[in-house]
């Protein structure tokens, strides 16, 4: 199954609903900078960095736009406000190009695999972290995966026993020890018996704290280092998860995580409650870090796999 088969009609309208908030946000607020004006002057190019800074696509990724827009502009001295919509969609997907899913699985299907797939999620309390971690266990088995679940949070009881709430929702195993126990323990043991049932996927949960980002970094490290005694080339994915609404907050525990462990795909979240979309961009671009899925609701198919040509196409359609 190819991944453009995700985005059915149906999916492809989730899609756009998911993103009105901060289509309506934006493309209004682009309105109002060209009303009257019929050429991409300075005026205009101002107006356009305090919308995309303000969109919180980020100050870094505002000004590179910026500039390959400037750049544009004197090259063609003819180029009307009529025509800004898409440059800037063209420069916005050039930026998403820049970044790849390299050896990750995209989507929820793929070919069987002699040993499970193993995804590590990272992220703090809050952000939707277990229940990425119930959507993804939900498509995955949909897709006819088979799937384990690992409560490795065990800093708080409460991440245990949401973890197989979901688990027992979704229909799949989940292995704990309950709260206060190693975490690096819990992983070995998931992946363990991941091998033995002969699974296709393996999702570890982790704490989610960064008070302390050497302890943090010390007992992801671990994680890593037990389960590698089974799979060496485990955890194939450091999947984060961020919440697409807290905007600069998000791009800040982009660079804690980041720092902290080997964060190689990333998840957005709640996008379809905040007009903060343009997270997306800024983030994707300044950590060089696939967005590999976003949350665009309640519902268990509301976590879509991130393609960057259906949101570029949503965000300007």
């Amino acid at each position: 199954m190819g991944i453009f088969s995700f985005f059915s009609k149906e999916k492809k309208q989730d899609l756009d609903r998911g993103l009105e908030k901060t289509k309506a946000t934006f493309f209004g607020r682009l309105s109002k900078a060209i009303l009257g004006k019929s050429t991409v002057d300075d005026e205009v190019l101002d107006n356009l960095e305090e919308i995309l800074v303000t969109s919180d696509v980020g100050v870094e990724t505002t000004l590179r736009i910026i500039d390959r827009i400037q750049k544009r502009v004197s090259s063609d001295k003819y180029l009307g406000t009529s025509e800004l919509n898409r440059i800037l969609r063209e420069e916005i997907s050039a930026l998403l190009d820049e970044t790849s899913t390299g050896k990750l699985i995209v989507g929820f299907d793929f070919p069987k695999r002699e040993t499970p797939y193993v995804i590590m999620v990272v992220g703090v309390n809050g952000v939707g972290k277990t229940t990425t971690i119930g959507k993804l266990a939900y498509q995955f088995r949909e897709a006819g995966k088979s799937v384990v679940l690992g409560a490795a949070d065990t800093f708080r009881a409460a991440a245990v026993s949401q973890l197989e709430i979901w688990a027992e929702r979704v229909g799949v195993p989940c292995i704990t020890q309950g709260m206060g126990a190693d975490p690096a323990s819990v992983a070995y043991d998931t992946l363990k018996s991941a091998i033995s049932r002969q699974a296709d996927v393996v999702i570890i949960d982790t704490a989610g704290r960064l008070h302390n980002k050497v302890n943090l970094m010390n007992e992801l490290s671990k994680i890593r280092k037990v389960m590698q005694k089974l799979l060496p080339e485990a955890p194939h994915e450091v999947l984060l998860v961020l919440d697409a609404s807290t905007g600069q907050n998000a791009i800040e525990q982009a660079r804690q995580f980041t720092a902290a462990t080997e964060v190689n795909a990333l998840a957005l979240t709640k996008l379809d409650g905040t007009a903060k979309g343009g997270v997306v961009i800024g983030i994707s671009d300044q950590f060089k870090i696939p967005v590999k899925y976003i949350g665009i609701g309640e519902k268990m198919t509301d976590l879509q796999p991130f393609i960057k040509e259906e949101f570029v196409d949503s965000l300007f359609s």
